[in-house]
């Protein structure tokens, strides 16, 4: 960085740690961007003219008389037009050499849009993914994660979010994604063609982990640009939240800060709430609607990053193996979209909401049925129907690589009704079975 006329030039460090340094400076303002022998650090604590600074690169190799430059403002992303079909690393920087953006410098992790000007959340968002679309339909302006093992292809459900979703501009996070993952999404976006409406933030396995906490901010930063300057319908996909608060809890320890549950911050909530609240419906029509996945360690939803999650967000999509099928489903006995009864039968067909309960409680059905036979019970011939119905339902609808219109999702369940079922035993008002039974 150049140093400019109102930088302010230190050379005693007092304090130094693994990832911070502390000097003491007058008149510096939190999360001011700063050089410390060279590299990019940041103010993340004022105590008097005690400052503390994070160094994103690490401190190996400062010594008490390096050079600290205080550049004298946050950071900052330039948001226009030509964000879009883009890659940048975790400071807003393009990546393979494209040219700079044109526009204007705007501070990144600003307030959150006044709840005053927002309104209630009631445009449907299809994916084509009927674990999704049909159980668990995505409303403009929700935040919703995925829940997900790490060994599951959840960054690959990402990528067809964003290649399928309804929306003006869809923009990714990466944090702490590996290579592979990196060049996958960037050949999945350029072989569709798809780049054009896609902005994409990373940060890879190999650039330092606190660099992760920028992540967010600049991808918000850009959706509000679009949705809030230019009315447009913005899906904000996040992978990966857990790396994200782990990159906090580096910084936290580091701090010497006393760590909460799990070896998390204690503000933790804070932390995740200020990303997840910049979700917005808007009465222009513009609208920022956040995906975020959260990978669980060993399957526990209660550790404090998905337990944090849950109370923040409007739902879960849980993604897991079916063990009949062999296929990655999003389970819809543990997903949730508290949000879904806002467009489900208004904004799409009138028997989306009948339709979406029967197949799911004749899924419960086929789980008992899977009970009583692990147990050694004889099963009926009802139970032996709902088994059949529940792998065609999996394999069918429920699988993450269907890739359908929600028409065709419900005409596809009314098929699987009576391809097993008496008309008696689905339990859907007659008119809507009158008229759509297959």
């Amino acid at each position: 960085m150049e140093t400019k006329a109102f930088q302010k030039i230190y050379t005693k460090i007092d304090n130094i740690t693994k990832a911070t340094v502390t000097v003491r400076a007058s008149d510096i303002g939190i999360d001011e961007l700063a050089t410390v022998n060279g590299r990019l650090a940041q103010v993340v604590r004022i105590d008097g003219s005690e400052i503390t600074l994070q160094v994103f690169s690490g401190t190996e190799g400062i010594s008490t008389s390096s050079e600290v430059i205080f550049q004298g403002e946050p950071p900052k992303l330039k948001v226009g037009d030509d964000l879009a079909g883009r890659i940048f690393n975790a400071y807003g920087e393009p990546l393979f050499g494209s040219k700079e953006v044109v526009g204007e410098a705007r501070e990144i992790g600003g307030p959150t849009i006044n709840p005053y000007k927002r309104l209630q959340p009631s445009e449907f968002i299809p994916t084509g993914i009927a674990g999704i679309d049909l159980n668990n339909a995505l409303v403009s302006g929700q935040k919703i994660p995925f829940f997900a093992d790490p060994d599951q292809p959840y960054n690959q459900v990402m990528a067809n979010v964003a290649l399928r979703a309804k929306a003006d501009k869809i923009i990714l996070g990466g944090m702490g994604i590996t290579n592979d993952d990196f060049l996958y999404f960037k050949n999945v976006f350029e072989n569709a063609g798809a780049l054009e409406r896609i902005v994409f933030f990373v940060n890879t396995t190999e650039n330092p982990p606190v660099e992760r906490l920028l992540v967010p901010d600049m991808a918000l930063t850009a959706a509000e640009y679009f949705a809030v300057d230019k009315n447009e319908k913005v899906l904000v996909l996040l992978t990966d939240m857990t790396l994200y608060a782990d990159a906090l809890a580096i910084v936290s320890n580091r701090m010497d800060q006393i760590p909460s549950k799990d070896s998390m911050p204690g503000s933790l909530y804070s932390d995740l709430a200020k990303i997840y609240e910049k979700a917005v419906q808007l009465p222009g029509g513009g609208s920022i609607t956040i995906v975020a996945v959260t990978t669980l360690s060993g399957g526990d939803i209660t550790h404090a990053v998905p337990d944090n999650t849950g109370y923040i967000t409007e739902g879960q999509l849980f993604l897991r193996k079916d063990s009949d099928t062999g296929k990655v489903i999003v389970d819809p006995f543990r997903s949730l979209s508290r949000l879904k009864q806002l467009v489900i039968g208004k904004k799409t067909r009138e028997d989306h909401p009948q339709v979406m309960n029967a197949a799911v409680r004749l899924f419960a059905d086929a789980a008992s049925a899977k009970t009583k036979l692990e147990n050694g019970f004889d099963l009926t011939d009802y139970d032996e129907r709902t088994l059949k119905f529940a792998f065609d339902y999996s394999n069918d609808l429920l699988s993450i690589d269907v890739n359908i219109d929600v028409t065709q999702m419900l005409d596809t369940a009314w098929a699987l009704f009576s391809k097993y079922f008496k008309k008696s035993e689905v339990a859907i008002k007659e008119e809507l079975v009158n008229k759509y039974w297959k």
